[in-house]
């Protein structure tokens, strides 16, 4: 495999939307509103916040799924979903949480008003040591973490300090126009 380093296909930190753990949400969703029109010169847009700590430290990831999630508190009750629905669920078993825990019934705009105000790190997730991977590292070595992983995007480091994210959508861009060459 050619030898493509995440350096080259990352989003620099300083592209990315990132907010501070003690921002509200609704600081979270306006950076990264900021961060998709200001940096529009990528493929796609930005679809998680970094959040940093005190010590200007990456300490957390808010995604698109982490502020869905928050507008419904009744998930909290089950855990650690990500795990639980990694091994698989029948939609016949998604349907009766639903309807057993009375999921999403409330009004859209009641639900927002309530979490408005929460604090970014009670909604964010900490990333693993595996959802790491070091700046010189190659391609190759990204799309193996994204398989094994099922992880949409890695933050990069750098010496341990996180630099960038690499995410899933740019590594396919590459993968798909490699695919597009070897077919012509």
């Amino acid at each position: 495999m050619k030898q493509i380093r995440v350096k080259s296909i990352m989003v620099p930190l300083e592209e990315y939307a990132t907010v501070h753990e003690d921002d509200s949400l609704i600081d979270a969703v306006n950076a990264l509103d900021k961060a998709q029109k200001d940096h529009d010169t990528r493929h796609y847009k930005h679809r998680a916040i970094l959040v940093y700590n005190s010590n200007e430290k990456i300490v957390g990831k808010l995604s698109q799924l982490d502020v869905i999630k928050s507008l419904e508190p009744r998930y909290e009750s089950f855990g650690n979903i990500r795990s639980i629905s990694l091994s698989g669920l029948s939609p016949e078993f998604v349907k009766s949480m639903m309807e057993k825990h009375k999921l999403w019934q409330g009004d859209l705009n009641v639900m927002c008003k309530r979490v408005v105000t929460q604090k970014v790190k009670e909604i964010m997730y900490t990333p693993t040591e595996g959802e790491k991977i070091e700046d010189g590292a190659t391609l190759g070595e990204a799309l193996h973490i994204f398989v094994v992983g099922h992880h949409q995007s890695l933050l990069v480091t750098r010496e341990e300090e996180i630099v960038g994210i690499l995410r899933l959508v740019d590594a396919f861009r590459l993968v798909s126009e490699s695919i597009k060459t070897c077919g012509t």
